[in-house]
């Protein structure tokens, strides 16, 4: 009886290691966007520092670039603070999201590939069962890698870029109206009628529906923290 080849054990993908201000900045961020802490609220580098296991540096580190991000304000009295958006920065906000993402699209219509288009499938799946499951923490992070991945094969990462921190700026306002809204169901449509439009190559299609999706979420948003507020 021959001998049974030897199978080739496959390449394991090395761990992303975060050195200790990468891993506050994921933490303090992942906190703002879930509204653990909301919009105003003082962040203290001691007791952040203490409650983390770290040192105040990479906490004043973290909170730096979470400044550069949008999601932190440093104030002359009171320190650094979640910041708090305006009606007329989100209406702004998503104008921008749409002029910017609607001419991504257009441009990554045509580049899209059947692998492209497996990941998005992929990613609507898993949004339709968060959305489901009502697992609001996954909405943001998800919904974000669906758009991108969208966008990707326009290559132009820098505009890529402005729209991934336009993103993270809405992202917490955007799972509470979500959530208490009961737009989840509207948001999965429209996403899935934003596919359909590019896989067949209706490039100006897909950027309507886009535009149509961005402002119309802007507009339910604005509604919403008119009424809350």
């Amino acid at each position: 009886m021959p001998p049974r080849p030897i199978a080739t054990p496959r390449p394991i993908s090395p761990l992303a290691r975060l050195t200790v201000a990468q891993a506050t900045v994921v933490a303090l961020r992942q906190r703002i966007l879930a509204g653990s802490f909301s919009e105003g609220t003082p962040l203290r580098q001691d007791a952040l520092a203490a409650e983390l296991c770290v040192s105040r540096i990479p906490v004043r580190e973290a909170l730096r670039q979470l400044e550069v991000e949008g999601l932190v304000t440093f104030t002359p009295h009171r320190g650094a603070v979640v910041s708090s958006l305006s009606i007329t920065d989100i209406e702004e906000l998503f104008d921008l999201r749409a002029l910017i993402e609607s001419d991504l699209l257009q441009h990554a219509v045509a580049r899209l590939t059947a692998a492209d288009f497996s990941r998005v499938d992929e990613l609507l799946d898993r949004f339709q069962i968060a959305l489901t499951a009502g697992d609001v923490a996954a909405w943001g992070d998800l919904n974000w890698q669906l758009h991108s991945a969208l966008y990707a094969a326009a290559g132009r990462p820098r505009a890529l870029t402005i729209v991934e921190n336009l993103h993270r700026h809405a992202e917490r306002y955007m799972r509470m109206q979500l959530a208490l809204t009961q737009g989840q169901t509207r948001a999965n449509d429209e996403h899935r009628r934003i596919v359909a439009a590019a896989r067949t190559g209706d490039a100006d299609g897909a950027a309507r529906l886009l535009t149509d999706h961005i402002r119309g979420a802007g507009r339910a948003l604005v509604a919403f923290l008119r009424t809350t507020r």
